[in-house]
């Protein structure tokens, strides 16, 4: 039925996806499906296989099924067709009224969906394509945080064959410019996947490894003593600070993806113990940030905040997790806005946002 004889508003969650975060993304998904109102939406999921295979909303249900049963947490993993080989998905989603995008990692929140959602003339919820490109790429977002002023980290990027055999003078350059102990990271992609702390030579050149197994591009930054500090941000031209979270690891090293989504070996601290005057000064932070790389609906911004310098920011979340436990809607859940209720506003936002640009003729 469609929104114009429902009288809903037909929501398309789009989930899953070809990254190592595949699973966080159906289980954000899965949470968005059963908690937006259901008076004001008729949802409509889209799941796209971990190779690239969209679904119609009728596969996905039969393929959420088995998730729902614990058969499997992924929509499993058929051969790469792409969205143009699947005629039905498009034409299903001809009739969709807004799309909440909620791909996390690469081919999603990378500004690829967003950029199609723009071709197809989509509202859509989240940042547009160039925010969503530099928040996903730290040597980009670190670029542009740089020439923001913004407080960082010192970092380094290698590329391709610096990351598989790094040559001596480039191992003593990362030893001179940034020491140990250090974080390795792939330059693109999130929930810690490929992470690793490195506290001596040998661990750089393991952890360079396994960071070049997701990316051709690998940040190398110093390590940073002190709280590890999130916020959320919420809205296009007047955003929002919430209060903010604090991230303890009691066993891990720092908070990796089994930290994140597969037990519960960390504190999450709602609000975080921080003096008022530090923690303003972390909020203005991202906001500062979320507007340096001109961020829309919402994001996530995490900080170090040291002993002796203050908050450091870490990184920009453009999608940031969405599942029952993820701090986004957590921490807004800390100032009176329910998980319902959040996904409601996000809506609102996408609809402004495509409002406002269709009044400039498409020009954003």
């Amino acid at each position: 039925m469609s929104a114009r004889l429902s009288g809903r508003t037909r929501l398309a969650v789009v989930f899953g996806g070809m990254s190592p975060e595949h699973e966080v993304s159906v289980t954000s998904a899965r949470s968005v499906m059963r908690e937006a109102d259901a008076g004001r939406f008729e949802v409509v999921p889209f799941g796209i296989s971990k190779r690239g295979r969209w679904l119609t909303p009728d596969e996905t249900r039969s393929r959420l099924v088995r998730v729902e049963a614990g058969e499997t947490r992924g929509l499993g993993d058929d051969e790469e067709r792409g969205l143009l080989a699947s005629p039905d998905v498009l034409a299903a989603l001809r009739d969709i009224d807004v799309a909440f995008p909620i791909v996390h990692g690469t081919f999603g929140e990378d500004g690829t969906l967003q950029g199609f959602l723009e071709l197809a003339g989509v509202p859509y919820v989240g940042s547009g394509v160039a925010a969503s490109a530099v928040g996903m790429d730290k040597e980009l977002m670190r670029a542009v945080f740089a020439q923001a002023g913004l407080p960082q980290a010192a970092y380094v990027v290698l590329r391709d064959a610096a990351i598989e055999a790094p040559t001596a003078e480039c191992l003593r350059s990362i030893e001179r410019e940034i020491g140990y102990p250090c974080f390795v990271k792939p330059a693109n992609g999130g929930s810690s996947v490929g992470v690793s702390k490195a506290r001596s030579r040998e661990d750089l050149g393991a952890a360079l490894l396994e960071a070049g197994r997701h990316d051709r591009k690998v940040l190398v930054e110093a390590a940073l003593e002190g709280r590890e500090i999130e916020c959320a941000v919420l809205g296009n031209e007047r955003p929002e600070a919430s209060p903010l979270g604090e991230i303890t690891p009691r066993t891990a090293e720092f908070y990796t993806y089994e930290a994140k989504y597969l037990d519960d070996s960390t504190d999450l601290t709602v609000p975080a113990r921080l003096d008022a005057a530090t923690a303003a000064e972390v909020q203005a932070l991202a906001l500062r940030a979320y507007r340096a790389i001109d961020c829309a609906g919402l994001a996530r911004v995490d900080f170090f905040v040291t002993p002796s310098d203050g908050p450091r920011i870490i990184e920009i979340n453009t999608l940031p997790g969405f599942t029952p436990i993820s701090m986004y809607p957590r921490l807004w859940g800390e100032a009176g806005i329910s998980y319902g209720e959040l996904i409601s506003r996000l809506v609102d936002l996408a609809f402004e946002r495509h409002e406002r640009d269709a009044r400039r003729g498409g020009a954003r």
